[in-house]
């Protein structure tokens, strides 16, 4: 949430005190200050789940805490990391041929 903005029916400034605010009060007792939106969702966002081995996610857990950083975002940059290495190393291997 921008530092700018400010929760119309809970006042606040960060998800944090967002959070903190709803985990006290029920939305039931604010229905009057609600309205119906519409969403549309974007196909090509969607996420893809992939699983990954128990004694694997424990490591990668263990050196993501490590770093300060979440598990998906770790799992992210290094398969990143490892894409973009094969993918040059396959245009080398083309380019040569």
């Amino acid at each position: 949430m921008p530092e700018d903005r400010v929760s119309s029916i809970s006042g606040s400034r960060t998800l944090e005190e967002m959070a903190d605010f709803w985990d006290s009060h029920s939305l039931a007792d604010y229905d009057e200050q609600t309205y119906e939106v519409e969403m549309v969702f974007d196909p090509s966002a969607r996420r893809t789940t992939v699983t990954i081995e128990p004694e694997l996610m424990a490591d990668l857990s263990q050196v993501a805490r490590k770093r300060r950083v979440s598990t998906q975002t770790l799992a992210n940059v290094w398969l990143r990391q490892q894409v973009d290495r094969f993918m040059s190393q396959t245009v080398e291997v083309e380019s040569t041929a």
